[in-house]
């Protein structure tokens, strides 16, 4: 009975620290980058767009392709680096051991 309320505590202590986890990923910014840095992308910690920025250079009609996709390649590298913190940041609950297929922190 004591190794039962022993690890009850122990998930207890868990859940406390992946919701601190949880707060401190969606204050989190990461920044990708594309084209050089001519595009910058922000992410918070859950994902959400909060800033695009765009050099003057590629703000001409005939360079409207390659803006889009240098917006979603900045995009698409801002999220990479917002999945690997929050990654490390688990890897801090968990003492390593990986979420389960599927499970996501968001």
């Amino acid at each position: 009975m004591k190794d039962i309320m022993g690890m009850m505590s122990k998930v207890k202590e868990m859940q406390a620290r992946m919701q601190q986890v949880q707060e401190e990923l969606a204050e989190l910014e990461c920044e990708g980058q594309s084209g050089a840095g001519l595009v910058k992308v922000t992410l918070n910690g859950k994902g959400e767009m909060r800033k695009v920025a765009i050099d003057r250079s590629l703000m001409k009609p005939e360079e409207t392709e390659i803006l889009e996709d240098l917006i979603v390649a900045a995009s698409q590298d801002a999220k990479s680096k917002t999945e690997g913190l929050a990654q490390e940041k688990l890897a801090e609950v968990t003492g390593g051991l990986p979420l389960p297929p599927g499970m996501k922190l968001f």
